[in-house]
């Protein structure tokens, strides 16, 4: 398991969460599990660096790892994100596009205070 708070706006911290995710899906999916990390990390990246820009107060981070993978990022600022086309100079908006588009579930749920993002991606120990 994963666990890990972020302050705002601590965008290194975005690369030290995609380590430690690669770590634990090393130990879970073994050798043959490159092509789940790789998009795992992404996905993580993705809503990482959106919590992080977007929500004062930062961020937690959860992965579990079980049947499937399941990656948690909690903000504790309301409002719904919603996928969006990417602007037009690429450097925003795909995040939750990505989210959509690659994994095997994902979904947005409401807290008292913020709001979890989750998704989560198959596969299995080796």
């Amino acid at each position: 398991m994963l666990r890990r708070k972020v302050r705002h706006a601590d965008l290194r911290a975005v690369g030290e969460v995609r380590r430690e995710l690669a770590q634990l899906l090393s130990r879970w999916a073994g050798a043959g599990g490159g092509e789940v990390t790789a998009v795992a990390t992404l996905l993580t990246s993705e809503l990482v660096t959106n919590a992080l820009v977007h929500a004062e107060g930062g961020a937690l981070v959860t992965a579990t790892v079980g049947d499937r993978l399941r990656v948690e990022v909690r903000d504790f600022v309301s409002g719904r994100p919603e996928p969006k086309a990417p602007a037009a100079d690429g450097t925003s908006g795909r995040g939750l596009m990505l989210v959509r588009s690659l994994a095997d579930a994902w979904g947005i749920r409401s807290h008292g205070v913020g709001k979890c993002v989750w998704f989560e991606l198959g596969g299995g120990p080796a």
